[in-house]
């Protein structure tokens, strides 16, 4: 596993190699950004959209969060960085896609699903607030499948769901979507064997790719 010192003998690789190599085109970043998709992953650290994409910097604006979830419009003031990191792509940047991708053997999932393991008020604070986006959907999938093994699977499809359903509830998201200038698309992805599941708009179901 990579430590902090990994880290740093890392960034003297890429400072020598690809930087040196892609010089042009960092500086050409340098003066703005222009991606044309917002993706939103999970925190997870195996996980990385970059990678899964072959993207180079400046391709893609990423939102990493808890579960790949989107939190429902508020307008009340608080602390709301998904929220304005979807703005800031949609209205500033004016990306033409938004990519939502949950996976494979997700904890925000499993979490929904097991509870924290705690019952003091004080811990697991935020992780309990934020995976309770999940409560309708943990509902849904367990009134319908129960707890079999298939379980986590198909509520981490249906947390893609949800955050597609959350993003419509942002009016500059909808109207944008209604008016041909925005696309909204889901997407899981399998650790275990690499593949990708795209959510088909027709028949809301996941297809591998």
């Amino acid at each position: 596993m990579i430590d902090f010192q990994k880290l740093i003998m890392g960034y003297q690789r890429f400072r020598s190699g690809n930087w040196i190599q892609q010089r042009e085109n960092w500086e050409q970043l340098s003066k703005g950004q222009n991606p044309k998709v917002l993706l939103i992953a999970c925190s997870d650290s195996r996980v990385d959209p970059a990678q899964i994409f072959d993207t180079n910097p400046g391709e893609i604006f990423v939102v990493r969060v808890v579960g790949a979830l989107v939190p429902p419009f508020e307008k009340e003031l608080g602390y709301h960085g998904v929220s304005a990191a979807i703005e800031y792509a949609v209205t500033k940047l004016e990306v033409s896609d938004i990519l939502v991708m949950g996976h494979g053997a997700c904890g925000g999932i499993k979490a929904s699903l097991e509870g924290t393991g705690s019952e003091d008020e004080e811990d697991d604070f935020f992780i309990k607030s934020w995976i309770a986006l999940l409560d309708q959907a943990r509902d849904k999938v367990v009134a319908e499948h129960g707890h079999g093994p298939d379980t986590a699977c198909k509520l981490e499809h249906e947390g893609v769901r949800t955050s597609l359903k959350n993003l419509r509830s942002f009016s500059f998201v909808r109207d944008r979507e209604e008016a041909g200038k925005l696309d909204l698309h889901g997407a899981w992805f399998a650790i275990e064997s690499g593949s990708l599941h795209l959510l088909e708009p027709n028949n809301d179901e996941f297809i591998s790719l």
